[in-house]
């Protein structure tokens, strides 16, 4: 924005971030006690775990494999994909889905790998819009988006996230391995023709890779109206060779966008929403930053996790897994389903520790978990 003075002014959004590893043994931080002082799950209410967050945002991974091998996410060659008999089948799905549906959760994400290589998924998305979700929603490397784009709205999906890294076509390939960049922008257009928008871009920026294209692509949602949110690069790549040279802290990503086209927070900014979102100040078009690295969000964070072999996460880089395909397949009912997502909301941490000496990276990488 434009101070008193005529200078470009860098407007900032308040962030919570975490102030314990998550390594760490859980606060006594619940008004919920029992006789010995210490904190009591609730058996009934919202997903809350120890530190007052509220759990209403369920990414639901359907499979791990991916038609593409992106050089932060996996190795060109040489990756171990799950037997198809250890995937949650839709029916699990599904089921799991209308326990967290009753238990306040009304956001739901379908993710990856890459989503739409599962086949079949409208007939998933739309057994999945009958449980009455506020936002049914995809994210996705576009490869298969534009042959599936109509099928998949007509099934209840509400919008899509499209994963682009690079607006240049040799420079995107070099990124994704495989598929191309037409590919991918036909594919925004067939969406957003049928309906699945807002459509959000979602851009991992590498230093010395593609972050000399942060202007471009502030340019281009400018330019088409799409919401296009820059991802630090996280500690999840499947080869483990992330370092914190490579990422490009989200802060410098909004200094040099600034210094061209002036930005202010958006009016709706707060809430638990990942993403930091600015507007243009002259009304053409919107950014996001999601700086899990640098600036954690941890401290709102209402986000949980199925894997495709339907593993429960609270933490995105937790390990702590509580499986209920064994549940699902041997006998357990619905209640026992929702007292495994209680008791992963309530065994959540303060925050993921990506900052502390004692960091531990996941076991498993993005791919294997879902986005």
């Amino acid at each position: 924005m434009l101070n008193e003075q005529g200078a470009t002014t860098v407007v900032t959004a308040p962030v919570s971030v975490a102030v314990r590893p998550h390594r760490h043994g859980p606060d006594a931080g619940s008004s919920s006690t029992g006789h010995s002082g210490t904190p009591v799950m609730p058996e009934e209410g919202p997903l809350i775990d120890r530190y007052g967050r509220v759990h209403n945002d369920l990414r639901i991974s359907v499979t791990d494999r991916c038609n593409l091998r992106c050089v932060y996410c996996m190795p060109e060659e040489g990756m171990t994909f799950l037997p198809r008999a250890e995937l949650l089948d839709f029916d699990e799905i599904v089921r799991v889905a209308r326990v967290a549906r009753d238990l306040g959760v009304t956001s739901l994400r379908l993710t990856g790998g890459e989503p739409l290589v599962r086949k079949g998924l409208p007939e998933l998305v739309s057994n999945l819009a009958t449980l009455g979700f506020d936002d049914l929603a995809l994210t996705t490397n576009g490869m298969e988006l534009a042959r599936q784009a109509s099928s998949l709205a007509s099934a209840g999906l509400t919008r899509v996230n499209v994963s682009c890294d690079s607006l240049r076509a040799d420079r995107f390939e070099s990124i994704r391995r495989r598929g191309d960049l037409r590919t991918v922008l036909d594919a925004m257009d067939v969406a957003e023709s049928v309906g699945l928008s807002p459509l959000k871009v979602n851009v991992v920026l590498l230093r010395g890779t593609n972050d000399d294209e942060i202007l471009d692509f502030a340019a281009f949602a400018r330019d088409t109206a799409r919401i296009v949110r820059f991802i630090e690069f996280m500690p999840l790549d499947a080869e483990g060779k992330w370092e914190r040279s490579q990422l490009v802290p989200g802060r410098q990503v909004l200094d040099r966008i600034a210094a061209v086209w002036p930005l202010e927070v958006a009016s709706d900014h707060a809430g638990p929403a990942p993403a930091e979102r600015f507007r243009f100040v002259d009304g053409r078009g919107e950014i996001g930053l999601i700086s899990s690295v640098t600036q954690p969000f941890c401290g709102t964070c209402n986000r949980l996790r199925l894997t495709a072999d339907g593993a429960i996460r609270n933490c995105l880089f937790s390990d702590d897994e509580r499986t209920v395909r064994d549940v699902l397949r041997g006998g357990g009912s619905d209640a026992d389903i929702g007292q495994m997502f209680r008791r992963s909301v309530w065994a959540k941490f303060p925050g993921h520790a990506i900052n502390e000496p004692e960091f531990l990276r996941p076991a498993r990488s993005m791919s294997m978990i879902g986005g």
